[in-house]
């Protein structure tokens, strides 16, 4: 199973002043994410020294209540300012968003989305997005924790047994990572089997689409790594004493001979995305989520 991460930079909504105009912009990049089926977001600081907490919590918090079906936001997002405008993030329809909001319009086999409500009858009472809350028997879970299910029986009552998200056979959407550590950091780190970085002054993907799918083909762990709005990976990596050339796999320019002067974050993913896919997407099998 292929697992595919991209990086984001913090700063991505610093060029929009408005919380709604913000919010708009990561209702753009989250549908690029999950039409990409992207495994994994991370969202790193892009200005050292600086302090970025409130940026970076918009971002995961937005990003992360577009990727839960909508019938578990109210048990997983507390009142937020940051949700302020959250209705105008467009829907993912996404398979783990289901509209089947009735449990005899269930089918065996089904996988869903649930939350812990609380405990009864020696286990857990689950809300599943149907009428009732369905009872697991000798679980012990949190109350609040997500959790991924499989439904065993679709009569009434409803029965459905915990699941892991490895199990689905559809993409099941991505996790959202807040890092504390600059970028240059969590490439070192992470270990990932291909790294590549999207910067105009990279190599025409053309040139290296080769390569990169020789590499795409062997690894099963691949980060896509983009810029911010003011600064390009090249001057972010730079302070950390890093050469962007000597830190990841291959440093690609994806919209060759642009025709504006800068390219935004969000049509940078948008573009990427859709090119890695084209050349790529039959080496990919990204329906792997931790």
């Amino acid at each position: 199973m292929k697992r595919l991460s991209i990086a984001i930079p913090a700063s991505v909504v610093s060029d929009t002043p408005h919380l709604r105009e913000k919010t708009s912009k990561i209702g753009i990049i989250g549908r690029a994410i999950a039409i990409f089926r992207v495994n994994e977001v991370v969202v790193y600081p892009d200005f050292p020294g600086s302090s970025q907490k409130k940026d970076m919590n918009l971002v995961t918090t937005l990003l992360a209540y577009m990727e839960t079906p909508q019938y578990l936001r109210k048990a997983l997002f507390k009142l937020s300012p940051d949700l302020q405008y959250a209705g105008i993030l467009p829907p993912l329809r996404t398979p783990h968003h289901p509209l089947n909001r009735r449990g005899k319009d269930l089918k065996v086999g089904e996988f869903r989305e649930g939350v812990i409500l609380s405990k009864a009858g020696g286990g857990c009472l689950i809300d599943i997005g149907i009428e009732q809350p369905v009872l697991v028997r000798n679980l012990e879970l949190p109350i609040g924790k997500r959790v991924t299910v499989k439904v065993v029986r679709a009569g009434k009552p409803v029965e459905v047994k915990i699941a892991d998200r490895y199990e689905t056979p559809e993409y099941w959407g991505y996790q959202v990572t807040l890092e504390k550590s600059p970028l240059g950091e969590i490439i070192k780190s992470r270990n990932f089997g291909l790294t590549l970085a999207t910067s105009k002054y990279g190599k025409p993907f053309a040139q290296v689409a080769g390569q990169i799918g020789e590499s795409w083909e062997r690894t099963d762990d691949v980060l896509v790594a983009f810029g911010a709005p003011s600064l390009g990976l090249n001057e972010i990596v730079k302070r950390e004493g890093l050469r962007l050339d000597d830190l990841v796999d291959f440093v690609v320019n994806t919209i060759p001979s642009q025709g504006t002067k800068t390219v935004r974050t969000e049509e940078a993913i948008i573009a990427s995305l859709a090119t890695f896919n084209v050349f790529f997407a039959a080496k990919v099998n990204s329906y792997d989520v931790s």
